[in-house]
């Protein structure tokens, strides 16, 4: 079983996160942030990760420490559940239509960490969208994830961040894919 169970509980924020990477998309999501769960879920939905999160945290002063925090715990369970990474594929790659938005993500899962984020969000009253940024460097940086993120086109802020939630998912289901072709560890150095 490729699966993690991870309590992360600082003065900021208490989560509870269990994956299994190997599932079929099943989601139990509660964040306290509805804009999150809804990102969370989806992303469960289209990488076919099983996905349940509980996790509150000082919101009340903003979002940015639960949702950086969110991404380090996904990351984590990532790394944790992939284990050596025996027979993966390694690398996935998506380019993600959302109405007028589209989006590009590719993924190395080469163990280290570097971070590309080129999309811009307008203004918005209803969620910071910045902290889309933090929250997908925080999973690259934990998981030890080559990942980049870019926004071709969109005008609706929630039509960009569905893109590239769900190109994220789409690229990382490829990059997790077990290949019965693949023998011992994707790389020629013998370790990721």
């Amino acid at each position: 079983m490729r699966d993690a169970k991870i309590k992360r509980k600082t003065t900021e924020t208490n989560i509870q996160l269990s994956l299994n990477l190997d599932g079929c998309g099943r989601y139990k999501i509660k964040t306290t942030i509805p804009f999150m769960d809804h990102m969370l879920s989806l992303f469960s939905k289209h990488s076919l990760i099983d996905l349940e999160i509980k996790a509150n945290g000082d919101t009340e002063v903003d979002n940015h420490h639960l949702v950086e925090d969110l991404g380090i715990v996904l990351g984590e369970a990532m790394k944790k559940s992939l284990g050596k990474k025996t027979g993966i594929t390694r690398y996935g790659n998506f380019l993600l239509p959302m109405d007028e938005a589209l989006s590009y993500i590719a993924i190395d899962l080469s163990g280290r960490p570097y971070f590309s984020f080129d999309v811009k969000f307008g203004n918005s009253v209803d969620f910071d969208y910045s902290v889309i940024e933090e929250f997908f460097r925080a999973v690259s940086s934990s998981c030890g994830m080559n990942l980049h993120i870019k926004n071709h086109t969109g005008k609706n802020n929630h039509h960009i961040a569905e893109s590239v939630f769900k190109g994220f998912a789409k690229a990382l289901q490829q990059a997790i894919k077990i290949n019965k072709k693949i023998k011992g560890i994707p790389s020629t150095k013998k370790m990721l």
